[in-house]
């Protein structure tokens, strides 16, 4: 696998399509910071890391509406492997007019865009949540 976090929003957007209540996701540091950022900003509803043999793995349990609806209309990878995408403090750009999120690698860790430019830190775009 090349690129984990495309996986990762793969695997999350494919099984909110299919109305799953969870989703198991080979884990990483990275990816298990990404879940926490994910999980406070209420995207979905818990999540876990399990060992299974030698690997660990991350169970996401994804959030409904009262009517079945997603609370994730959408998932989309900025930066990826073969084009990096940088941004300073002043360029991070809102999502949907600040009804989503960006999820940043700063030198601070993973943060969302607000968290960034709350710290005053810029970063690599990972992705963006609506």
């Amino acid at each position: 696998m090349t690129d984990p976090i495309a996986n990762y929003l793969t695997l999350i957007r494919n099984a909110l399509q299919a109305k799953h209540q969870k989703v198991d996701i080979p884990s990483s540091k990275l990816l298990v910071e990404m879940t926490k950022l994910l999980k406070e900003e209420g995207y979905i509803a818990n999540f876990k890391v399990t060992e299974e043999g030698s690997k660990s793995i991350l169970k996401i349990y994804l959030k409904y509406g009262p009517k079945g609806e997603r609370v994730v209309s959408g998932l989309q990878r900025v930066s990826r492997p073969g084009c990096r995408v940088y941004i300073s403090t002043k360029e991070i750009p809102p999502v949907l007019g600040g009804l989503g999120i960006n999820l940043l690698s700063t030198p601070k860790g993973v943060l969302t865009g607000a968290q960034a430019r709350k710290a005053g830190v810029g970063g690599e775009v990972l992705c963006s949540i609506w």
